[in-house]
C-alpha cells in the first residue's frame, strides 16, 4: 500500500508541475500558423472543413467565445484534454496492470515529450489521443464483459476521433484488426451494444464524407493523394532515431520491448495485455512502413501518439522490472526529454533567443513575426483612406492577420502553399480567395517572400505582376534579422490591363551575398560582393549594413549574370547587377555580427536584404 501510495503521489506531483509549466509556456509561445487557420475556421463553424472535420475548430471557438481573441484562451480547452490523457493512462495501467503499475504509466504519459507536450497548441491531435484512449479502454473492458457503459464509452471515443482528424480512420482499421485477431474480440461481434458503438462511430464520419461528396472529394484528395508521393524514399530511415529520441531513447525501447513480449513473443493471460500490445506494435510498424512512401515535406513525427498510449502501461510494468540504476536512467532520460521540449518552447517565445537561431535551418519561422507584422499593417492602414482593402499573400498571412486584427475574412492570393496545406478549398468556399486586387478602392497588399523557396521568388513576382499591375514600392518589415520578412504595398484602386502589366512588371528587389558567407571569420577590413536587381526599375545604389548601421556604400553594376537563375529577370541593368563594396570596422568590434544589405530603387524605393552572421576577428589581416 505504501508503494502504492507513492506512486500515485508522485504522480500527482508531477501531472500538477506539468500542467503549471504547460500553462505558462501556452500563455507565452507565440500563435502556430496551423492554430491561427483553426481559429479562422471557428469563426466560420462547420461540420467539416477541407482540412479536417470539425472538432478542431469548434474546440477553438470554445476558447475563444469564453475567453477573447487570446491565444491562451483559444489553447485552453486544449489544455484541460491534454491535462485529461494522463489520468485515462493511469486507469488502463491500474485495471489491467496493477494499480502501482499503473501510477507510473500515467507518470510516463506526464513525461513522454510527445503525449506532455499535447494541449500547448491548439491542434487536431489534442482530442484525436482523447478519442484513441477512450476507444483503448472501451475495448480492454469489453474484452471482459460486453456491457452498456463500455460500449458508450466506445461509441463517444469513436465519433470524437471522427470528428477529430482523418487519421483516425487509421486507429479505426488497427483496432477492428486486433479485435478480428482475438478470440475474444470476435465474439464481440456478436453482441448488437457494440455492433450499435461501431455504428455510432461510423455515423460520425458522416460530416466529413458529405463535404467532400459536396466538393469533389479535396479533402480526401488531398490527405491520400496530394500530399503524398506514393513513390519509396528513404524518408521512413528515419522513423526510428527520430522517434527514440522524441519518446527519449530507454522509454521508446521499453515500449517496443513490451510490445514485442506481450503482443507476439508471449501470450499472456490477460487478453487486454495482448489487444494494447497488438495495437501499439501494429500502429507503429504501419507507420514505420509509410514513412517510405509518404509526405516529406510535413511534420509527422507526432503520428505515432495512439500507439504510446497504448503501449505505456506495459512499459511501465517493463521498466519497473529493470535494474535499479537502468529504472532510474530511463525515468530521469524522460523528465529531461519533457524539460528539453518545453524549454525548446520558451526559446521560441523569447525574441532575443528566436533572433540569434536566425541563421540556422531550425528558425521557426511559423511562430515569429506575426506581431511584428500586424503593428506595421495598423500604421500603414491608418495612414491608407478611409475603405482601404487589406489582402494577404497566403492563408499564413490572412489567417495571422486576421487573430491579430480581429478579422476573419481577409482576403488571400491564390498561392502554391495554400494548395499545399490543402487549404485552397475552403478559402474558395469562404469567398475569400482573391484573383485581383480591387478596382474601386486602395488595397494594402501583404507579401510573405519567404512562404516560398527563393529560386521562385520571381516567377511570383511575375505572376503578381500578371493581376495587379507593376507593384509599387514596398514597405519591409524585418523579424529576427529577416529570417521573418514581410513587404507591406500599397496598391492604386485602378491597375492596368493585364497585357500592360506584363510589360511594365516593377517588382520588389531582389540580392544575394556571395562573399563572405554566413558565419564566416572576417579581420576588421574586409571585401563584400554579390548581385543585386530590382524587375522593370533597377537599383541607383547598394549599401552594406552590420546590424542595421550602414558601414559602406557598394560599387554596382559589375557584369554578373543571374540569367542561369532567374531567366525572365527584365531588370534594365542585366547583366551588370553585381556589386562589391570594402568594409573597414574600428578596433572592439570582435564578436558575432549580422551583415546585411539596404536596396535603393530606382523608383524611390527603399528595401532591407535579410542579414546574415559572420564573425569578426580583431587582428586579423585585411580581407
Amino acid at each position: 500500500m505504501e508503494a502504492e501510495h507513492r506512486a500515485r503521489r508522485w504522480f500527482i506531483a508531477w501531472w500538477a508541475l506539468a500542467c503549471a509549466l504547460k500553462l505558462v509556456v501556452a500563455a507565452r509561445l507565440p500563435l502556430f500558423v496551423d492554430e491561427a487557420f483553426y481559429w479562422q475556421e471557428g469563426r466560420h463553424l462547420a461540420l467539416a472543413y477541407s482540412d479536417l472535420p470539425g472538432m478542431t475548430a469548434w474546440l477553438a471557438r470554445l476558447g475563444t467565445a469564453l475567453g477573447g481573441d487570446h491565444v491562451l484562451a483559444l489553447r485552453m480547452p486544449f489544455l484541460l484534454v491534454g491535462a485529461l490523457l494522463p489520468w485515462w493512462v493511469a486507469r488502463i495501467g491500474r485495471r489491467w496492470f496493477g494499480a502501482i503499475h499503473g501510477w507510473h504509466a500515467g507518470t510516463l504519459a506526464v513525461l513522454l515529450p510527445l503525449l506532455g507536450m499535447l494541449g500547448i497548441l491548439a491542434l487536431p491531435d489534442v482530442p484525436l489521443a482523447l478519442a484513441t484512449v477512450l476507444c483503448l479502454h472501451a475495448g480492454a473492458r469489453l474484452l471482459q464483459a460486453a456491457t452498456p457503459l463500455a460500449s458508450l464509452e466506445l461509441a463517444s471515443g469513436l465519433a470524437l476521433g471522427a470528428l477529430s482528424h482523418y487519421r483516425f480512420a487509421g486507429v479505426w482499421a488497427v483496432g477492428i484488426a486486433v479485435v478480428l485477431w482475438l478470440p475474444q474480440g470476435r465474439r464481440l461481434l456478436r453482441d448488437p451494444r457494440v455492433l450499435l458503438a461501431g455504428a455510432v462511430g461510423l455515423l460520425a464520419w458522416l460530416p466529413l464524407l458529405l463535404w467532400n461528396f459536396e466538393h469533389g472529394e479535396a479533402g480526401l484528395r488531398f490527405q491520400l493523394l496530394d500530399r503524398h508521393p506514393w513513390t519509396l524514399h528513404a524518408g521512413g530511415l528515419a522513423f526510428l532515431p527520430v522517434q527514440a529520441l522524441l519518446a527519449t531513447p530507454l522509454l521508446a525501447l521499453a515500449m517496443l520491448q513490451a510490445g514485442w513480449t506481450t503482443g507476439w513473443r508471449q501470450r499472456p493471460a490477460r487478453p487486454q495485455w495482448r489487444f494494447l500490445a497488438l495495437f501499439g506494435t501494429l500502429v507503429l510498424g504501419g507507420l514505420f512502413v509509410l514513412g517510405f512512401f509518404a509526405d516529406r515535406e510535413r511534420v509527422s513525427f507526432h503520428w505515432p501518439v495512439p500507439a504510446y498510449l497504448a503501449l505505456l502501461p506495459a512499459a511501465a510494468m517493463g521498466i519497473d522490472g529493470w535494474s535499479r540504476p537502468w529504472r532510474r536512467a530511463a525515468w530521469a532520460l524522460a523528465a529531461l526529454g519533457l524539460l528539453a521540449a518545453l524549454g525548446w518552447c520558451l526559446a521560441v517565445a523569447a525574441p532575443s533567443l528566436r533572433a540569434a537561431s536566425a541563421a540556422s535551418k531550425h528558425y521557426p519561422r511559423n511562430f515569429a513575426g506575426w506581431e511584428p507584422l500586424a503593428a506595421a499593417v495598423r500604421e500603414e492602414l491608418q495612414a491608407m483612406p478611409a475603405g482601404t482593402r487589406l489582402l494577404a499573400e497566403d492563408f499564413k498571412v490572412g489567417a495571422e492577420l486576421g487573430f491579430a486584427l480581429g478579422d476573419p475574412r481577409i482576403p488571400v492570393l491564390d498561392h502554391p502553399l495554400n494548395h499545399a496545406h490543402g487549404r485552397a478549398p475552403q478559402l474558395r468556399l469562404w469567398g475569400l480567395q482573391a484573383d485581383a486586387a480591387a478596382a474601386d478602392a486602395p488595397t494594402l497588399l501583404v507579401l510573405a517572400p519567404g512562404d516560398l523557396p527563393f529560386k521562385h521568388w520571381l516567377r511570383r513576382y511575375h505572376e503578381l505582376c500578371m493581376r495587379l499591375g507593376p507593384l509599387p514600392p514596398a514597405r519591409t518589415v524585418m523579424v529576427d534579422h529577416g529570417a521573418q520578412r514581410f513587404l507591406l504595398l500599397r496598391l492604386p484602386p485602378a491597375s492596368p490591363a493585364p497585357a500592360a502589366a506584363a510589360r511594365a512588371c516593377v517588382a520588389p528587389a531582389m540580392a544575394w551575398i556571395e562573399a563572405p558567407g554566413p558565419d564566416d571569420a572576417v579581420p576588421l577590413r574586409f571585401e563584400v560582393g554579390g548581385w543585386a536587381f530590382k524587375e522593370g526599375a533597377g537599383l541607383s545604389k547598394v549599401e552594406v549594413t552590420l546590424d542595421g548601421a550602414v558601414v559602406a556604400q557598394a560599387e554596382y553594376g559589375a557584369e554578373f549574370d543571374v540569367g542561369e537563375y532567374f531567366p525572365e529577370s527584365v531588370d534594365p541593368h542585366q547583366p551588370r547587377v553585381g556589386f562589391r563594396a570594402r568594409v573597414e570596422l574600428p578596433a572592439g568590434l570582435a564578436g558575432r555580427h549580422w551583415l546585411g544589405l539596404r536596396l535603393h530603387g530606382a523608383d524611390g524605393s527603399l528595401e532591407e536584404w535579410p542579414e546574415q552572421p559572420l564573425r569578426i576577428v580583431a587582428g586579423a589581416g585585411g580581407g
